[in-house]
C-alpha cells in the first residue's frame, strides 16, 4: 500500500504554511537482500547493458516501503507533514543494502 502526504517534501519549509510543532526525527528503515533467483535474472539482463530493471524495481519497491514506514512513524506521533526527508543507502554485507528514508515530523497549519 502506497501512503502518499500533500505535506512531506524536502524542503525545511511549506509555503503557505507554518510550523505550529516539531516532533522531532522520523524514519522507516529496512535491510533488503537480492535473491539468488533476481541476481541470475540481473546478471543475465547485465549482458545487453542499460537499465537493470530486476534491481530497478528492487530499489524502487525498497524506497517506498521505507518511506511509508517513516510516514506511519509521523503518524503515530500526531505529525501531519514531514519536512527534510532524506534517503541513505549503506551495503552492510554484499547483497545486503539497508535503506533508511527519514526526515522531521512536524504539525503545520495553513497561514491565513
Amino acid at each position: 500500500m502506497i501512503l502518499t502526504h500533500p505535506f512531506t517534501t524536502t524542503a525545511f519549509e511549506l509555503p503557505g504554511y507554518r510550523i505550529t510543532r516539531s516532533f522531532g526525527v522520523v524514519r522507516g528503515i529496512m535491510v533488503r537482500s537480492r535473491s539468488v533467483v533476481g541476481n541470475f535474472g540481473a546478471s543475465i539482463q547485465s549482458i545487453f547493458g542499460g537499465n537493470i530493471s530486476i534491481y530497478t524495481s528492487l530499489c524502487e519497491r525498497t524506497r517506498e516501503d521505507t518511506f511509508n514506514l517513516m510516514l506511519t512513524h509521523a503518524g503515530q506521533l500526531g505529525a501531519n507533514a514531514v519536512i527534510g526527508v532524506r534517503y541513505d543507502a549503506t551495503e552492510i554485507a554484499p547483497g545486503i543494502t539497508e535503506v533508511l528514508c527519514y526526515g522531521t515530523a512536524v504539525l503545520v497549519e495553513k497561514v491565513n
